[in-house]
C-alpha cells in the first residue's frame, strides 16, 4: 500500500512538472547549455588541432571539456548552470504548496505523510536525471554527425559517468532546494537561500580558502621558509575547497573527462622522480573519484534527511 501511495505521488509531480510553465523555462537553459558548450567544443577542437596544441588521445571526450571564444566547456557551463536547475525545481516545493491550501488537503488523504516529501524529491531527481543525459547524449550525437569522431567503448563508459556525476550534483541543489521550501514559510526566501548558498560553494569558500593558507603558510617570500610552505599552502586550501560541493564535483569531471590526468592532489617532484606518463583506465580513475561521488551523495542525504526530519515534525494543520 505504501509503495503504491509513493507510485500514485511520483506520477502526480512528475505530470505537475512537465505541465507547468516553467517546463519551458528549463528546456531553455538545457538547450542554452548544450548548444553553448557545443559550440565552444567544436571550436577548441578545430582551433587546437590547427595549431597541433592537442593530442588525439580520447578526442571525443573533449567535446565536453573544451572551450573556445571566451566561451566556458560542457563541463564548466554544467558546474555553474546546472545547480540552478535543481534550485528552480524544488525551492517552493513545499511552502508554495502551505500557501496556497493545497497541502492540507493532500494531507487529509489516506496517504502516508511521508510520502508526498519523498515523492517530490524523486520526481525533481527523475526529471534532472532525462534533463542530464538527454542533453549529454544529444552533444555526442551531433558531435559523432558533425565531426565523425567515433567513441570508444571506455569512452561512452566515461561519459556515461560523468552523466550520473551530473545529476548527483545538481540532486544535491535540489535536496538544498527542498530543505529551504521546508523551512522557510516563503518561496521567494527559499529562493535567495538556495542562491546565496550556491554564491558561498562556487566563489567564496575558495578565496576565504586562498586567505587562510596564505596567512598560515605565506609563500610570497623567496626564503627557504616560503618555498617549503608551498606543499601546506596547496594541501590547506585544497582541503578547505573541497568543503564545496561545486569543487568537489569539478575535481570528480576533471578526472572522469580526462584520462591523463592521474592525480588530484598536490605532488612533490621527489614523488615524480621515475613517474611513468600515460593514461589512466577508467576503473583507476573511478577509484580517485570515489570520495567525492561519496562525499556528494552524503551532502544530498543529509539535506534531504534534514527537510523530512523539518517536514514530519511541522504542523501543517494550523498553518
Amino acid at each position: 500500500m505504501r509503495s503504491g501511495t509513493l507510485k500514485v505521488l511520483f506520477e502526480k509531480e512528475t505530470a505537475d512538472f512537465i505541465r507547468s510553465r516553467r517546463m519551458g523555462l528549463f528546456l531553455i537553459l538545457i538547450s542554452l547549455i548544450t548548444i553553448s558548450g557545443f559550440y565552444a567544443a567544436t571550436a577548441g577542437i578545430a582551433e587546437a588541432l590547427d595549431s597541433q596544441t592537442i593530442n588525439n588521445d580520447f578526442l571525443f571526450l573533449k567535446l565536453f571539456t573544451a572551450g573556445a571564444n571566451s566561451i566556458p566547456s560542457y563541463t564548466a557551463l554544467m558546474a555553474l548552470m546546472g545547480p540552478f536547475i535543481g534550485i528552480f525545481m524544488g525551492f517552493d516545493a513545499i511552502n508554495s504548496e502551505r500557501s496556497e491550501g493545497t497541502l492540507n488537503r493532500l494531507i487529509s488523504q489516506p496517504i502516508y505523510r511521508d510520502n508526498i516529501i519523498i515523492s517530490k524529491f524523486l520526481a525533481g531527481l527523475f526529471m534532472i536525471s532525462i534533463f542530464v543525459f538527454s542533453s549529454g547524449l544529444l552533444i555526442g550525437a551531433v558531435g559523432l554527425l558533425k565531426t565523425g569522431l567515433v567513441p570508444s567503448s571506455e569512452e561512452v563508459a566515461r561519459l556515461l559517468c560523468y552523466l550520473l556525476l551530473c545529476t548527483v550534483y545538481i540532486g544535491f541543489w535540489l535536496a538544498t532546494a527542498i530543505l529551504c521550501s521546508t523551512v522557510c514559510r516563503h518561496a521567494a526566501t527559499s529562493a535567495l537561500s538556495c542562491i546565496a548558498l550556491w554564491l558561498l560553494c562556487a566563489i567564496f569558500i575558495s578565496l576565504v580558502a586562498g586567505i587562510l593558507a596564505d596567512a598560515l603558510y605565506p609563500v610570497s617570500g623567496n626564503d627557504l621558509q616560503s618555498a617549503m610552505n608551498q606543499l601546506g599552502n596547496i594541501t590547506l586550501k585544497t582541503g578547505i575547497n573541497r568543503l564545496s560541493p561545486y569543487y568537489l564535483f569539478g575535481e570528480a569531471a576533471g578526472i572522469l573527462m580526462n584520462p591523463a590526468a592521474r592525480t588530484i592532489n598536490a605532488v612533490s617532484m621527489t614523488q615524480l622522480v621515475g613517474a611513468i606518463s600515460g593514461n589512466l583506465s577508467l576503473g583507476q580513475s573511478l577509484l580517485l573519484v570515489w570520495p567525492h561521488l561519496t562525499a556528494m551523495l552524503a551532502f544530498v542525504a543529509l539535506c534531504f534527511g534534514t527537510s523530512y526530519v523539518s517536514f514530519m515534525r511541522q504542523e501543517v494543520r494550523s498553518r
